[in-house]
């Protein structure tokens, strides 16, 4: 949710509105713009969030999660690709 929230940061920046503006043209609260930028909001609704971008030029992409640390079977997998690798 934070880098959602960054990223509509950025792109409402780029185009020069505040806040206020971006939520006129949106149709949403300033007080869940505020959380959706700052992190605060647990969650928000889908289409908050496309009228949001749609605004701002954004596209919403689902991808998968990347995990932030290696599995034990990336890890192993990783160790028996050098050993195989050193052995050529």
């Amino acid at each position: 949710m934070q880098s959602l929230g960054k990223t509509l940061r950025h792109a409402r920046k780029q185009r020069e509105l505040n806040q206020t503006d971006l939520c006129e043209l949106a149709g949403i609260s300033r007080a869940t713009l505020s959380g959706i930028e700052n992190g605060t909001i647990p969650e928000i609704g889908i289409r908050k969030v496309m009228a949001l971008c749609s605004v701002l030029g954004l596209e919403l992409n689902a991808q998968p999660l990347t995990p932030r640390r290696p599995t034990l079977h990336t890890l192993v997998d990783e160790a028996e690709h050098r050993k195989t690798g050193r052995r050529k």
